[in-house]
């Protein structure tokens, strides 16, 4: 790929950060009643939706109650991780000060343990954005997301590792924690995961009996309609939220940096690089509830911690500050994005050979000119 990379002045890097940081303290002092209000609302059509599902599986012998009762529990554990779970442990409602909003004792519908996913996602994601060997949600230690990971004959089975992902989404989230290429390298010793594999092992059980022996026993004689209702409410959400975080992370015009080019970055540089490191998807209020707002996935890297209603409020105000600047906003429909990426998943499965173009001195590749940028 091979694009002029915007390149901004000391100045210019100063600016965007004091812009942003002015916008982020109108989002916190503006936090109120209304934003308390949306998330319990949210809620309670969550648990609503889940109490109708499990209602409507009492009765799964009768196909029309098995199919709508599934299609609630979906929806129920969709909203619970994207709109409940994720945006709640990134913090954004602790200044309520309810316990059951609060990110350190919240626990989501999902085998990964909410301790360890805020390590590697709201930590290690959100600190290391596209940051090649330091963020490991780069093809989250099974993929070749990007043209920076050097080719070797096992990402041939690329497309079938992203399929095996998505259908093991949650699975893959949890175990995406143990940072299995660090363990195989050497980097990170067995031991050290003591507390994540126990953690893991109390959430994966707990998970487990809810769904496949507890619920479906609580259904008497539907007990195995029951059992495959929640497999395929947990297949529906792993499909969604693997859909939903690859088009906002890995589309088209996504980049990646560097450790170097990273050293000693300013408020502005990390501006500039979740912004450069992300991407949108456009659709209707209600798809983005469905998402969680992530949707909004440059606003969410500018602001983890503010409450994701307000993303499509400034959605406007950021794609104006990207023009400002000369900054890509990228953004399109869930199946432009997810093409793009299915595209790079099969692409990078291939050698270089097949896919890179000779390079055209008249163009600068853009690890080139964001060096010239650092420079």
């Amino acid at each position: 790929m091979t694009t002029k990379t915007p390149r901004l002045t000391p100045q210019q890097f100063q600016e965007l950060g004091e812009e942003l940081d002015a916008l982020r303290q109108r989002l916190l002092d503006d936090l109120g009643e209304e934003d308390r209000k949306y998330i319990y609302d949210v809620v309670k059509v969550q648990r609503a939706l889940e109490v109708a599902g499990r209602g409507l599986l009492m009765a799964s012998s009768f196909p029309p109650a098995w199919l709508a009762g599934t299609a609630a529990l979906s929806l129920s554990k969709i909203i619970d991780n994207m709109e409940i779970g994720h945006n709640v442990m990134h913090g954004q409602y602790d200044w309520m000060r309810d316990p059951a909003m609060n990110s350190k004792m919240f626990e989501w519908d999902n085998v990964a343990p909410g301790e360890n996913w805020k390590h590697s996602h709201n930590y290690i994601h959100h600190t290391y954005t596209n940051i090649l060997g330091k963020d490991r949600d780069i093809g989250y230690g099974v993929l070749r997301m990007d043209e920076g990971q050097r080719w070797n004959p096992y990402y041939l089975g690329n497309p079938a590792y992203a399929f095996a992902l998505m259908v093991f989404f949650e699975w893959g989230v949890m175990l995406h924690d143990l940072e299995v290429d660090n363990l195989r390298t050497g980097r990170k010793k067995w031991s050290e995961t003591a507390g994540v594999r126990r953690r893991m092992w109390h959430k994966g059980l707990k998970q487990v009996l809810k769904d496949y022996v507890l619920f479906p026993a609580l259904t008497g004689p539907q007990f195995v309609a029951t059992a495959t209702a929640n497999a395929t409410a947990n297949l529906v959400r792993n499909i969604w939220a693997f859909s939903i975080i690859f088009c906002g992370h890995f589309p088209t015009g996504v980049e990646s940096f560097t450790e170097e080019e990273t050293k000693d970055e300013t408020r502005g540089e990390w501006y500039f690089r979740q912004m450069l490191g992300s991407a949108n998807i456009s659709g209707s209020p209600l798809f983005h509830i469905m998402t969680g707002n992530l949707s909004h996935q440059i606003e969410h890297h500018l602001f983890p911690d503010i409450p994701a209603r307000r993303y499509p409020q400034i959605a406007g105000e950021v794609r104006a500050i990207c023009e400002k600047y000369g900054l890509p906003y990228n953004t399109g429909g869930l199946t432009r994005q997810l093409g793009s990426v299915a595209v790079k998943i099969v692409k990078l499965a291939l050698p270089d050979r097949f896919w890179r173009k000779p390079s055209n001195p008249g163009t600068r590749n853009v690890k080139e000119g964001r060096a010239l940028r650092v420079a």
